[in-house]
């Protein structure tokens, strides 16, 4: 490609002097740190003679030249130079910088994520690819920060003007620079990772105009690019170590010819070198770590090295495998993903791949890893469970931007959102999967190319087939099977209308129905009466899911929602909520005839004779009909309302979501908090324990029996909702509902409290731990007396777990109030360690006193006449005061 004139001047060939950003546009800042104290590291013994140090001579007057650096004087640190040579054979000054680095803020500016910029990098029919000149050092350091960089030459000492290469923080202020300079060109026009930068144009005869607006820019800030690692208009180039085009991503051959060359390792850092050049190109091969698996081990401390034939055979498939590397691609926006998930004894892999335009499945990433510790000892479904976690964490951009296929022998979902208890470790992962979209899809579902080859690099075993007899293995047993099928036809003639269905379940079994329409109908009606009646029958079977084919476009549209003028127009609206899963499509007359849309081996026989079937059989089922369609509602208007825990059950079951798409977030985020356990929905508590879920209805009779049953204690309602949590039940509405009873109950608002003076700061008694205090006192005498003439309460309530005891008596006295605390307290609770009461004879007499003195117990009195000092023991009796005065209300009210 031809560059215009202008665009050329912003390519320098030799260091240009500095013309740097300004302070503004992103200048490191070193100080905020305790840099005051002089640090000087001890210089280097340099020898004049060396080839070496003439080059970094020459390089230091070539950044004097240039304006880079100052000569500084009495600097607070010094640094060393180490000289480093350069691809082209040139000499690269760096300076090392690790003392002022520990003392330097971390700046924490994010960098791209360079896998998604790779991405974005592709699909494009025009690309240039640029690098700065110079990078780092065209933004100008801030002046008082400039004597922090000084550093040893063989010409002095020197400091930095502008920001040099080595020191903490400069990715991310370059980066900063970069967004604030082509902030409405990234993800447009151009990709750019620190002075890494690519402009990218769907069509080439628009390459040009991007070009140029990208070097206005680039001039504007008086930015400079290196003509000698610039390639401009070309379909494909080396962006960030790979090969990017059109097509997709490859691996940079260089990098493959470097592997390939590579000996057999004859030590540990020679495998790690091996294994390093590998990790960079992982994404590429499938089950790497189960290839490297053989001598991965030799890695371990106190392993012995010990190449040998296993290690050798995996070291050479790796080679074979790079000499036909993949292609990977780029995720199409608004297209599900396709995850295979693999788990084997000593490692985990996944592939995530797409269906492009052509509907061929294309490979994005590869992904593995090898499992250590306790992780070997995971069962199969857990080490599944582990590899999707894996995925998730390692992957997360990719699966939040788009829904997710989970593709694997074992659902690992249903595993972990099934368990009645939840480990730490499946907690977490519940918690953590709940974010993403991920529908599983059984691996028998799934044919296609990209499946059979990552089945075939990750074998599983022969000793590890599934088994009913572990509990953990369970889910591995779990089969999704094909929904039914219905086919359904009518016709009118002049002797007489008549209606036929089919039914193919999902083994190919067929079960023909066919009917006698006894009214003067026509064709359509027909067609009507067919499908009201098959999917009559399919509720009655209660069907799973089923998919519906006949001719009658007018039928099938108003099966999907059409609001059509025509024989019983609301008949079938009843019947849709009543099927979970259901799908409707129109088919030929010619194919419905001929059955070639069936999946059945042989042609389907019934549907050629659907409307003429034998009036016997029709009369016979014409019975069963009504019988089916009385017992279904009628009314199209009426709006029934969803059981809360429908959707949520569904998805514990079968992994269904609604179509909403808030709808389906909000399922996930709640699934781990419930388990499904024997055809009953429960909630998590966070106390461990599982509340029965109720529907709205059944929660209103569970409130009413604890409000006013015959256990019912007329509460306020926040406490009548934990009473009710408590009994293990639970509902989202549970607490509105319950302040609503309470504040619709006539006998709560009869006995409720009056409060007439304003609320002012309790000074309650604590107690350390639970039945170390108790609050007592007698409620009496009590008018009328109970059946067997008590009329006293003896009360004790303990003042950390608010728990209370209550006993009736005749009377109250000394050894009756010893004689409680011993059997109600110290029998069932442990000796408490004080006992708070009022002054009353009962309680301050000798037999107390020795009683109290015998178990060690320490008696408190409140002080006389003021019943607040004891309020716990009091605000108790008030409470059953209350209930006393409204069984008593109610009695009276039964008697008439």
């Amino acid at each position: 490609m031809v560059l215009p004139a202008n665009i050329v001047t912003s390519l320098p060939g030799t260091i240009q002097r500095c013309p740097a950003l300004t302070h503004e546009s992103g200048s490191p800042q070193i100080s905020g740190s305790p840099l005051s104290v002089r640090r000087s590291k001890r210089s280097r013994t340099t020898v004049p003679t060396r080839t070496s140090y003439q080059k970094s001579k020459k390089e230091v007057d070539k950044l004097i030249a240039a304006n880079f650096i100052r000569e500084v004087k009495y600097p607070s640190w010094i640094a060393n130079i180490v000289p480093v040579k350069k691809k082209t054979g040139q000499i690269r000054v760096c300076v090392d910088f690790r003392d002022l680095n520990k003392a330097c803020p971390k700046d924490d500016f994010p960098l791209p994520i360079t896998e998604l910029m790779v991405d974005a990098t592709t699909g494009h029919e025009a690309l240039s690819f640029m690098d700065g000149s110079s990078g780092y050092n065209q933004i100008r350091m801030d002046p008082k920060d400039e004597e922090l960089t000084a550093f040893r030459t063989p010409k002095g000492i020197f400091c930095y003007k502008v920001m040099p290469f080595g020191l903490k923080n400069v990715g991310a202020t370059y980066q900063r620079a970069m967004q604030n300079i082509f902030d409405d060109f990234l993800h447009k026009r151009i990709e750019c990772y620190v002075d890494d930068l690519v402009v990218k144009t769907k069509q080439r005869s628009d390459h040009l105009l991007d070009l140029r607006a990208v070097f206005e820019r680039l001039r504007r800030f008086q930015l400079k690019m290196n003509p000698l690692k610039c390639a401009f208009g070309v379909t494909l180039g080396k962006f960030l170590g790979f090969i990017v085009h059109h097509r997709g991503i490859e691996i940079d051959q260089s990098k493959i010819d470097a592997i390939q060359k590579m000996p057999e390792p004859r030590n540990v850092s020679e495998l790690k070198s091996f294994q390093g050049h590998l990790a960079y190109i992982r994404r590429f091969i499938s089950n790497l770590a189960g290839r490297c698996q053989p001598f991965s081990r030799l890695l371990k401390k106190e392993t012995p090295f010990e190449w040998n034939e296993s290690c050798r055979n995996a070291f050479n498939n790796i080679k074979a495998y790079l000499t036909k590397p993949l292609v990977l691609v780029a995720p199409i926006v608004g297209r599900p993903l396709l995850l295979y998930i693999a788990a084997q004894k000593g490692s985990v892999g996944a592939l995530l791949a797409q269906c492009d335009e052509d509907n061929k499945e294309r490979s994005l990433y590869y992904l593995s890893r090898t499992l250590v510790g306790a992780e070997l000892n995971y069962t199969p479904i857990e080490k599944t469970c582990l590899a999707l976690v894996f995925v998730v964490q390692k992957l997360c951009h990719y699966l939040l931007a788009h829904s997710t296929k989970l593709i694997s022998r074992a659902d690992p979902l249903k595993y972990i959102m099934s368990r009645p208890i939840l480990s730490g470790r499946l907690a977490k992962w519940a918690l953590l999967l709940s974010e993403f979209e991920i529908n599983f899809v059984p691996q028998r579902a799934i044919k296609s190319q990209a499946l059979a080859n990552f089945l075939a690099d990750h074998p599983v075993l022969a000793e590890w087939e599934l088994s009913k007899e572990f509990p953990d293995e369970e889910i591995f047993l779990v089969e999704v099977l094909p929904p039914w099928e219905m086919y359904f036809d009518g016709a009118a003639r002049r002797s007489g209308a008549g209606a036929g269905v089919l039914f193919v379940s999902p083994k190919k079994d067929l079960l023909p129905y066919s009917f006698v329409l006894t009214q003067a109908c026509s064709n359509n009606e027909a067609e009507y009466q067919a499908i009201l009646l098959g999917l009559g029958i399919a509720v009655e079977m209660q069907l799973p899911q089923l998919n519906i084919y006949g001719d009658s476009a007018l039928v099938i549209k108003q099966l999907t929602g059409w609001r059509t003028s025509g024989p019983n127009p609301g008949s079938i609206t009843p019947l849709r909520p009543s099927l979970r899963e259901w799908a409707s499509r129109r088919i030929s007359r010619h194919r419905s005839q001929s059955g070639t849309i069936r999946p059945a081996a042989k042609p389907n026989p019934h549907l050629r004779t659907l409307g003429n079937s034998s009036p016997d059989r029709g009369r016979k089922r014409e019975e069963q009909t009504k019988k089916i369609e009385e017992s279904l509602p009628i009314s199209a208007s009426q709006n029934e309302v969803r059981d809360w825990r429908e959707p949520i059950a569904n998805f514990l079951r079968h992994g269904t979501l609604p179509i909403d798409l808030r709808e389906r977030v909000q399922i996930r985020r709640a699934a781990p908090k419930y388990v499904f356990i024997h055809d009953i929905l429960y909630r998590r508590s966070y106390e461990g324990l599982l509340l029965r879920c109720l529907s709205k209805e059944e929660g209103s009779q569970v409130l009413k029996e604890t409000q006013s049953g015959i256990c019912g204690a007329h509460q306020a309602g926040p406490k009548l909702h934990l009473q009710v949590k408590r009994l293990g039940y639970y509902w989202p509405s549970m607490l509105r509902d319950a302040i609503k009873m309470a504040r619709t109950c006539k006998q709560c608002q009869l006995h409720a409290d009056y409060i007439h003076q304003a609320p002012e700061p309790l000074h309650p008694t604590v107690a350390s731990w639970p039945f170390e205090a108790w609050g007592m006192d007698i409620i009496g005498p009590i008018s009328p007396k109970f059946d067997s003439d008590w009329q006293y309460i003896l009360a004790a309530t303990d003042y950390f777990s608010k728990w209370a005891e209550a006993a009736a008596y005749r009377e109250v006295k000394a050894t009756t109030v010893v004689d409680f605390i011993r059997t109600q307290i110290i029998y069932r609770y442990g000796v408490p360690r004080y006992i708070m009461t009022d002054n009353g004879t009962p309680f301050k007499n000798k037999v107390m006193d020795h009683f109290c003195e015998k178990f060690r117990i320490q008696q408190r009195t409140s002080t006389a006449y003021n019943p607040a000092a004891n309020g716990l023991a009091e605000a108790f009796n008030k409470t059953l005061c209350k209930i006393f005065k409204e069984d008593h209300r109610r009695q009276q009210k039964e008697l008439g």
